[in-house]
């Protein structure tokens, strides 16, 4: 596979890893990560992250032992921001690119943030039930793996707990907003699926179970 051929989907990226370290600003705080090539966005946190980040609201009455999910994380700046509001929670940071996962991990001790588990999707323990759900989810992955993607991970949340999806308006943010409405309550019942946030583009889905 040449280098052009990589996406941030990839499994086992084949560029090189041009590793470097940025500076930006986490849950308020101001932090050092390393990023590289050949996973989503490795400049800076993309725009659509941000607008996600700056929708929800931190995670600091997440109980001490609960679980909690970064679907799709990349390099790790929603994994590490939940991490960094709780943490006594355990934050799964779940993605197929093992370099991504690799820099999660390394940010995460970069961070002193133990709670965060950098894992493949099957790598999570099927019996566990989530506190939260975020996530920029992987669009260009195409339509049939990202609804089965959602599917798999949404029916997941505990009781009361919500999801907040951040999609891009001229990607399908609408179309996906009635898709789940549809389809997602055979697999959670009572789930319900509504637009709380519009911005730069981007639209920020909520779903409740």
């Amino acid at each position: 596979m040449s280098d052009s051929h990589d996406h941030y989907f990839t499994a086992q990226p084949a560029s090189a890893a041009e590793r470097r370290t940025l500076g930006l600003r986490l849950a308020g705080r101001d932090v050092e990560v390393e990023v590289a090539s050949g996973v989503f966005s490795p400049g800076r946190i993309d725009l659509g992250t941000q607008v996600l980040l700056r929708t929800v609201a931190p995670l600091r009455g997440i109980a001490a032992g609960a679980h909690v999910l970064d679907l799709g994380c990349g390099w790790g700046p929603v994994a590490l921001t939940m991490a960094l509001d709780a943490p006594d929670a355990t934050v799964w940071a779940v993605d197929v690119n093992e370099r991504a996962l690799d820099l999660v991990r390394r940010n995460a001790e970069r961070l002193g943030l133990p709670g965060v588990r950098a894992v493949t999707p099957d790598d999570v323990p099927a019996d566990l039930a989530f506190a939260a759900l975020w996530s920029n989810p992987p669009i260009r992955v195409g339509k049939d793996a990202l609804h089965a993607m959602l599917l798999r991970w949404l029916p997941r949340l505990a009781p009361g707990a919500d999801a907040h999806l951040v999609v891009q308006r001229n990607l399908g943010a609408d179309s996906l907003t009635s898709w789940l409405a549809a389809n997602l309550p055979p697999l959670a019942p009572g789930a319900s699926v509504e637009k709380v946030a519009s911005a730069k583009g981007f639209r920020v889905l909520r779903v409740s179970v």
